[in-house]
C-alpha cells in the first residue's frame, strides 16, 4: 500500500485504459503505450510498456538506469536480446505466449519481433521508467569524438550517423527501404543476415557505460525533437 496516499480522496485512481496514453507510434501495427504512476496514482513500483510490432521491427538498442525489465509475450514471437556486462555475452532469449525474457537494470537489451501481430508486455519495477536510447547516444555524441576515441574517418561516421535525427524507439524507421545504404561510401553495404539474430562468434561486446548526459523520462517529452 502507498502510505503517502490518501485512499479517501476524490483523486485516487484504480483503473486505467493504456489506449488514452500513447507512447510512441511508427504505423498502425507498431506502437507503444505506457502504463505509470504518471497515469495511476496508485502504483508504487510498477509500470509497463504495452508493445505491439510486426515481423523485423525492433524496440532499438537501449537500457534503464532506474528498472529492470520483465518481457512477457502475450501473442506472437519475438527475441529479446541483451549483453551481460559481467561476461561480455551477447545472449538471445527467443520467447512466444506464455514466456518471459528478464533485463537486470541498466543492462543494454533490445526485442525484435519474429512475425507479425506480436504484442508485448515489458514490466519495470519503478513508477516510472527512465531510458537510453542507442539513437540518441549516436545522434548526441559529437562524431569527431568518436572518430578520435575509436580511431575512425571522422567524415565516414558523420556521413554513416547524419540519418539519425531523432529519438527512434521502434526501428527500422519507416521511410526506410530494404537494403537502404545512407550516402555515397563506397564497399559492399552489410545486411541484416536472415536470421538477425544470430551473431558471428568472433565479434566481441564490451561493458556499456552507465553515464548519460542527461537523465532521460519515458513521460512528459523524454528527448529533444521528440514528439508524441
Amino acid at each position: 500500500m502507498t502510505l503517502y496516499m490518501d485512499y479517501k480522496s476524490p483523486s485516487v485512481q484504480f483503473s486505467y485504459d493504456l489506449n488514452n496514453n500513447l507512447l510512441y507510434k511508427k504505423d498502425a501495427r507498431n506502437y507503444i503505450n505506457m502504463l505509470s504512476n504518471e497515469q495511476l496514482n496508485t502504483l508504487e513500483n510498477t509500470s509497463l510498456l504495452d508493445i505491439f510490432l510486426s515481423t523485423g521491427n525492433v524496440i532499438e538498442p537501449h537500457y534503464h538506469q532506474n528498472a529492470a525489465e520483465l518481457v512477457y509475450c502475450i501473442s506472437g514471437a519475438a527475441v529479446v536480446s541483451l549483453i551481460n556486462p559481467f561476461t561480455n555475452e551477447l545472449l538471445h532469449f527467443p520467447i512466444t505466449p506464455g514466456q518471459v525474457a528478464n533485463v537486470p537494470q541498466g543492462w543494454w537489451h533490445y526485442e525484435i519481433a519474429s512475425v507479425d501481430n506480436t504484442h508485448l508486455l515489458a514490466i519495470f519495477d519503478a513508477p516510472v521508467p527512465e531510458v537510453i536510447l542507442g539513437s540518441d547516444l549516436l545522434r548526441l555524441t559529437p562524431p569527431n569524438v568518436l572518430a578520435h576515441t575509436y580511431c575512425l574517418n571522422e567524415a565516414a561516421v558523420k556521413q554513416t550517423l547524419a540519418p539519425i535525427s531523432k529519438s527512434l524507439f521502434i526501428g527500422p524507421p519507416s521511410d526506410c527501404r530494404p537494403h537502404q545504404v545512407h550516402g555515397n561510401m563506397t564497399g559492399t553495404p552489410q545486411y541484416y543476415p536472415a536470421n538477425p539474430y544470430q551473431t558471428h562468434p568472433s565479434e566481441v561486446h564490451n561493458p556499456i557505460g552507465y553515464q548519460s548526459p542527461r537523465q532521460q523520462f519515458y513521460n512528459s517529452q523524454p528527448y529533444p525533437n521528440q514528439h508524441y
